[in-house]
């Protein structure tokens, strides 16, 4: 439409092409999706400015003025719709205020330029004919808003209710298995069992704990916003640290568990970051917690913490496959759950990395590494 204009203007050169260039970015102004960077408010007030600076200097003949008020025309009417209906109201009046001058310009420029008062008589109806059509623009431009803030109000609504549903799930299912839980324990308490009855208890116990965390992550990853970062600040609580390993690791070797191994090196702590040193015992907690519900045949669990010329490297090496449930990397990748993928979010946000995958050996690796902290 703009390479059309400007063809008709080059027909009456020079004066033609002058006037044809409002019009001509008007025209390009509804294009302006193509082009990064360029705002509506930037493309309207880019119209403004030269359709009136334009109409000021503009001395050239009269006659090719309505070809390009009928292409220049509507090109200001949709860009008032748009203002009105993407703009914060403050600005939309701005813009409107804009385009309302131009297309009074556009009416009064010819009579500008004659002292004809039968001319100017026409120009002035003309110009209320013009500004008939704006004030429609900017009304149905105001409508679509109004649906618009009206569909974003019932889209969240929606989501309320279903996470509001989706929470009395999880209480329903949880609060079921813990009470399975607690009923089994109970029971064990009551008569002395022998190894096998033991063993049977535990089984179950640990099934009935298994699926009530599977609930919980289905859930937590149907209430998490996909649009949601990672929170950039440190948690309220204790902020635990590569210090706080020995405890970690000390607590998950308990009877009945795979035996853990740490191998901390002591110029790895306090190289971090706070921020950065809470993350990585995180990792570290995620990836033991992950080796307990998903490689429950493993026999050793390796944390390595070592000090690196750039930071700190974190290894977790367990001996065990995967169980039916999968890893929680790979599944939360697949749907946008929690766990390591969310980690993983924030280590990269801390300037670091985070791999989890088979080692080759039949067992599954989690690496880490994060940045030291900047010389002062």
């Amino acid at each position: 439409m703009a390479a059309a204009v400007a063809a008709a203007g080059l027909a009456v050169l020079p004066h033609g092409l002058v006037a044809a260039l409002p019009a001509c970015l008007a025209a390009a102004a509804l294009m302006r999706r193509p082009y990064r960077g360029v705002t509506l408010t930037a493309a309207v007030a880019a119209v403004a400015t030269v359709s009136l600076v334009v109409y000021a200097a503009y001395r050239g003949p009269q006659d090719p003025l309505e070809l390009w008020s009928m292409v220049e025309l509507p090109a200001l009417l949709v860009l008032a719709g748009r203002a009105v209906r993407r703009t914060p109201p403050r600005r939309a009046a701005v813009l409107i205020a804009a385009i309302t001058a131009v297309v009074l310009g556009l009416a009064l420029r010819p009579a500008l330029l004659t002292s004809d008062e039968e001319w100017l008589k026409a120009s002035l109806v003309g110009s209320a004919l013009f500004v008939f059509p704006l004030g429609c623009a900017a009304v149905i431009g105001a409508y679509l808003r109004g649906l618009d803030q009206r569909r974003v109000r019932a889209v969240a609504e929606a989501r309320r209710a279903q996470r509001l549903a989706l929470a009395r799930d999880l209480h329903d299912f949880v609060a079921h298995e813990v009470t399975g839980i607690v009923l089994e324990a109970q029971a064990a308490q009551l008569r002395d069992l022998d190894a096998a009855e033991a063993r049977a208890v535990q089984r179950r116990i640990e099934e009935a704990g298994l699926r009530a965390l599977d609930s919980m992550d289905q859930t937590l990853e149907a209430l998490r916003d996909p649009d949601e970062q990672p929170p950039a600040g440190p948690p309220p609580t204790r902020l635990y640290g590569l210090g706080d390993l020995p405890d970690l690791v000390g607590r998950f070797s308990a009877p009945g568990l795979p035996h853990a191994g740490l191998d901390l090196d002591p110029e790895a702590v306090g190289r971090l970051p706070r921020e950065a040193d809470g993350t990585a015992y995180r990792v570290v907690l995620e990836a033991l917690t992950n080796v307990r519900r998903h490689a429950r045949r493993a026999n050793r669990v390796e944390v390595s913490v070592r000090g690196t010329a750039s930071g700190v490297e974190i290894r977790v090496h367990d001996d065990g496959p995967r169980g039916r449930f999968g890893t929680a990397l790979t599944r939360a990748r697949r749907s946008g759950g929690t766990g390591l993928a969310e980690l993983e979010a924030r280590v990269r946000g801390q300037g670091g990395t985070l791999t989890a995958a088979p080692d080759g050996s039949g067992g599954w690796s989690v690496v880490c590494t994060m940045p030291a902290a900047r010389a002062a």
